[in-house]
């Protein structure tokens, strides 16, 4: 049994092999700029709304002001909050064009110490973290951080073998390792849906898997207590996220080059810069498979033949390099939420946890280690200096955004979080936040004697203050979203929207106006928020419990 002393000392190690190779992973930007991947502008955006919406007092933001040049949209309903209120927590203490290396930096960080967490208990020390620090920057990790920017999915997959320990455990030891791993789950759904999804059917695969091999069912009632138990915990973003989309076009995110039937390795079709971005992941994860394949028979032969964690990590790398290929194409049509998941080769994660694992247990009984780990550094370091040189690299982004943000004109949005009938594409060109049309709405208002003034505006609150001798409508540079109430001097009041981009506006009759629209709470945010807030109290009533019956008991 290892010292406390010794213990510390592997933690030290760790920390340090890791803060080096992340700090390196990150070192370009300091010379060359931000590595602005396809995900880069939109994270920086959500990051820069939270961080505004804070100072307004909203602790929890649901709509983003400034999306779609500041008609905006319910992002933050659909978005798992994890990443972005980390982002956003970055920027209160570093400036905004550190905050995506610092945040990557922490990803990796996590990864690895998640992968130790996972290693350690079937790996020697220094095998375990040669593991941890391997899979931290494995070559998925490196597409992500330098052709994808999607930051979400690289703090949700330096989660994943945490997820996966705590799936073992579960299955191993039943009751008492419920909460833990519902804890993990939830974390996993409140970081990014893809993985989430992935994650989610990976870990009833090793639940099966586990009471195949155990000849018991006996893992199968807790398991599904637990899972039950984290989407509960999650509740209050997954409610929301399910029941709300009939109200924005959330069929658009699966546009003909987003569907995973066109995605498989090597994928053909679309346009050049996707066949091109496509053959480069193709070769990333051949390499990652051989890597399995290979480490995997070494593994067996060596260490962990007939082991439960050889069949399961197995599993982990064998799924991924089905899933990819277009043998696999009906689950990627039929499985529920499977389709969801966009790309095939978002499963690299699992298969590349389960490859740096195989290459640490094939590596543990050689006498001279430092060749192997020498060589896959190398191969690693290789690998990494050559995605920096063909990439895109990129210092005026993150001040572009905050420009658009400070000035009011706002950015793009996403064409799946907006409003049901509403066309981003067809919008007005400078709009103002709140102008008066005619009775018909098809010109500006003249009349004589005539007062508007936007008495307030910010994310979630709207105050237009009207004065008209006429009947007018109020054309507000708003979409129209369920969960925006209108008031007119405190009674509440319709609105419709336009016959063509469909922007909110409001009919007022002649004389004083006081509009004002708030973006209320609905019932199924409440109910999720209710089963989110009813889970956490009951495990930490549980968990009292069991901490008091612990300090009862004689020593």
């Amino acid at each position: 049994m290892n010292s406390p002393r010794s213990a510390i000392d592997v933690n030290w190690a760790l920390l340090l092999g890791l803060a080096t190779v992340a700090t390196l992973v990150i070192a370009p930007s300091f010379f060359l700029g931000n590595a602005s991947g396809h995900d880069f502008q939109f994270h920086i955006e959500s990051w820069m709304e939270v961080a505004q919406q804070w100072h307004q007092g909203i602790l929890y933001p649901r709509w983003a002001e400034w999306a779609n040049f500041g008609f905006g949209e319910p992002r933050f309903i659909f978005y798992p909050p994890a990443s972005w209120i980390l982002g956003a927590a970055l920027s209160a203490i570093l400036p905004w064009h550190m905050v995506p290396d610092a945040f990557i930096w922490l990803a990796l960080v996590v990864a690895g110490f998640s992968m130790h967490r996972l290693a350690r208990e079937w790996l020697a020390p220094r095998d375990a973290i040669a593991a941890a620090i391997l899979f931290a920057v494995n070559p998925y990790n490196l597409m992500i951080v330098y052709y994808r920017s999607d930051f979400a999915e690289l703090l949700a997959g330096a989660i994943f073998p945490l997820l996966v320990w705590r799936a073992i455990l579960l299955a191993r030891e039943g009751w008492r390792r419920v909460p833990g791993f519902a804890g993990v789950f939830a974390l996993i759904w409140l970081t990014n849906a893809p993985a989430a999804v992935i994650a989610t059917y990976f870990v009833a695969a090793i639940i099966l898997l586990y009471c195949i091999l155990e000849r018991s069912l006996r893992a199968l009632l807790p398991a599904i207590v637990a899972g039950a138990t984290g989407f509960a915990l999650a509740a209050f973003y997954i409610v929301p996220a399910a029941y709300e989309q009939r109200w924005v076009n959330i069929s658009d995110v699966l546009t003909f080059n987003l569907q995973p039937w066109h995605n498989f390795l090597f994928a053909t079709a679309g346009d050049p810069e996707f066949i091109l971005f496509n053959f480069k992941m193709s070769a990333i994860a051949l390499i990652i498979i051989a890597v399995f394949g290979i480490s995997a028979v070494f593994a067996a032969r060596q260490r962990l033949r007939g082991r439960t964690i050889f069949w399961i990590l197995f599993l982990l790398g064998a799924f991924p390099a089905i899933l990819m290929f277009p043998v696999a194409a009906i689950i990627w049509h039929y499985v529920p939420e499977m389709k969801f998941v966009q790309f095939p080769w978002r499963t690299l994660t699992p298969l590349a946890l389960a490859a740096t694992f195989f290459f640490a247990a094939a590596v543990s009984p050689l006498r001279r280690k430092w060749p192997a780990w020498f060589a896959a550094i190398l191969a690693l370091a290789a690998l990494g200096a050559w995605m920096t040189t063909n990439n895109w690299w990129d210092s005026q982004d993150t001040p572009g955004v905050a420009r658009a943000i400070s000035t009011d004109a706002g950015y793009e949005g996403s064409d799946e979080y907006v409003s049901t009938g509403c066309d981003r594409y067809d919008l007005p060109e400078n709009p103002q936040r709140a102008a008066a049309l005619n009775a018909d709405a098809d010109e500006p208002l003249t009349a004589p004697n005539f007062r508007l003034h936007v008495e307030g505006w910010q994310a979630e609150y709207k105050f237009i203050s009207v004065d008209s001798p006429q009947a007018l409508v109020l054309a507000l540079r708003l979409y129209p979203y369920p969960a925006w109430k209108a008031t007119r001097n405190g009674a509440p009041i319709d609105y419709v929207t336009s016959p063509c981009t469909a922007p909110m506006q409001i009919s007022l009759p002649a004389g004083h106006s006081d509009v004002i629209l708030r973006f209320i709470r609905t019932a199924d945010r409440t109910l999720g928020d209710a089963i989110s807030l009813a889970t956490a109290l009951a495990l930490l009533t549980l968990g009292y419990f069991k901490w008091r019956r612990k300090r009862t008991l004689p020593n």
